[in-house]
């Protein structure tokens, strides 16, 4: 046992008759122990405890207006369930029915008066070896929750870093800049976020939107990179990212790629039903879907592309806004509105 530790432990000693505390103070100092506090008054428990914090106890059972019961009443509400606080109880009072008493009521020891001096050391470091080795515990306990709290973060920035890098991977042969992902997410967040829905399913929109175009990289770059219209033969075959997306994603158990999968699927499904991959219409798309289908429209009309120049704000709104109850769920346009209006006026 640390012997400095030992020394340096805080005694409360609480007992009616000045003689006792005095005669304990001089086997307590002759023992190597120094930090001593004590009281004839049971009534100040309360305040010495939290004043002194102690790591052991001595506790006369029969005093005046507050009796070692009702004191080790006092204990055991302020000491936490966690916590090990040794009680030693020190009385003439050696009835069976008091020992059980003090017992019951969290007492770890009993020493008779008169005191044995030796026997006193000793059952004074066996408890404070217990209080040492508990704290001990509680030490390594907090080690290692905080271990797991590091490494779980760790694999928290680990999941995000991979998932970044899958977006900037299926949008790398198209933008090279990855940033197109990156911007559909943040604006399918806010819409997500203006629809009041609840923070965790908003983050976890804004975390799984990025992948919603995986599928691309199963697509040919002469039909990816065309600068020009897609034949319909073309057309086709691009519309195929959105099942490639739904194929490489599915299967997983991770809420985020769940939902990256059902986005990828769904995110160019239409209002009206005349979408793809599967025609879903109304409220048979996926909200994630509705939401990041405006989100990716709303960017794709805005940003320059190989095949078209950069739409402006107000061309991209009018034309958002014919397309409400065609492309779009009208809910989500009043919300991407709500955004837009809300930008223009901070």
């Amino acid at each position: 046992m640390d012997k400095q530790w030992l020394s340096a432990a805080n005694f409360l000693i609480i007992d009616d008759q000045e003689y006792n505390i005095s005669l304990l103070e001089r086997i307590l100092r002759r023992a190597g122990f120094s930090n001593l506090f004590s009281t004839t008054d049971a009534t100040s428990l309360e305040r010495l405890y939290h004043e002194i914090q102690p790591d052991i106890v001595l506790l006369d059972l029969h005093m005046p207006e507050v009796d070692g019961f009702t004191a080790l009443r006092r204990l055991r509400e302020l000491i936490q369930e966690s916590n090990y606080l040794p009680v030693l109880v020190l009385t003439a009072d050696v009835t069976q029915e008091a020992r059980q008493e003090a017992l019951h009521l969290g007492a770890n020891d009993f020493l008779t008066k008169p005191l044995d001096k030796t026997e006193v050391v000793l059952r004074i470091n066996n408890l404070l070896r217990t209080r040492f080795l508990h704290l001990q515990l509680q030490d390594q306990n907090h080690l290692l929750e905080q271990r797991v709290l590091d490494r779980t973060g760790e694999v928290e920035q680990a999941k995000h870093e991979i998932l970044e890098l899958l977006a900037r991977t299926s949008e790398f042969r198209d933008d090279e800049t990855g940033q197109h992902t990156q911007r559909v997410g943040m604006m399918a967040m806010k819409i997500a976020s203006a629809l009041g829905l609840p923070k965790a399913e908003v983050e976890l929109i804004q975390r799984a939107t990025p992948l919603h175009d995986i599928g691309k990289i199963g697509i040919a770059d002469s039909i990816l990179l065309k600068p020009g219209r897609f034949t319909p033969e073309e057309f086709e075959k691009m519309k195929l990212h959105t099942t490639i997306g739904a194929s490489i994603l599915e299967g997983t158990v991770f809420p985020v790629l769940q939902l990256a999968g059902t986005i990828a699927l769904s995110h160019h499904e239409k209002w009206n039903g005349t979408g793809y991959p599967n025609g879903l219409s109304g409220e048979d798309i996926p909200l994630a879907g509705r939401i990041v289908a405006l989100a990716d429209f709303y960017d794709a009309l805005t940003h320059e592309r190989p095949y078209k120049q950069a739409w402006t704000r107000e061309q991209a709104l009018e034309e958002i806004e014919r397309q409400r109850g065609v492309h779009f769920d009208p809910n989500v346009v009043d919300a991407f509105i709500r955004i837009l209006f809300s930008e223009n006026h901070s």
